[in-house]
């Protein structure tokens, strides 16, 4: 799929080296939240929960962790790769994110995922990012 305007996400320069970049898709009538992470080659996107607990999200709206890279939940300590989306550390060893395809082209991030139309920049309408999921839960944020 060539890219065209209105699969344009934002800027490569401006998807943080080490952190995410959160934005929305969407299929049908349901909204789907996406991390966009920095790879070797450009950029790769994954969708915004963790292969442990789906109900926990990578990025609650202020940037998820990115460190050596690797996309760190910070619920749980698991860690994934950037550029696969394999769990090599955690409760979901061996588990995969699910991708959203994407490419960079002229210095711009497009969504290419066929699946999916772009909706907007940061977190779906119908998200509660207030907790990142029901409370209770063990975490690695510190609060």
């Amino acid at each position: 799929m060539a890219p065209n305007d209105d699969r344009r996400v934002v800027p490569i320069s401006e998807v943080p080296e080490t952190g995410t970049l959160l934005f929305t898709v969407r299929e049908g009538f349901d909204e789907v939240e996406v991390v966009l992470v920095r790879v070797a080659d450009g950029a790769a996107a994954w969708e915004n929960v963790c292969q442990h607990w789906t109900d926990v999200r990578f990025d609650k709206g202020s940037g998820g962790m990115v460190r050596n890279g690797e996309l760190v939940c910070q619920k749980h300590g698991a860690t994934f790769e950037t550029d696969t989306g394999y769990c090599n550390f955690g409760p979901c060893e061996g588990a995969y994110l699910d991708a959203v395809e994407v490419t960079v082209h002229d210095g711009d991030v497009y969504l290419t995922d066929e699946e999916y139309e772009f909706d907007s920049l940061g977190p779906a309408e119908d998200a509660d990012l207030s907790t990142g999921s029901p409370g209770g839960r063990i975490d690695f944020t510190g609060s």
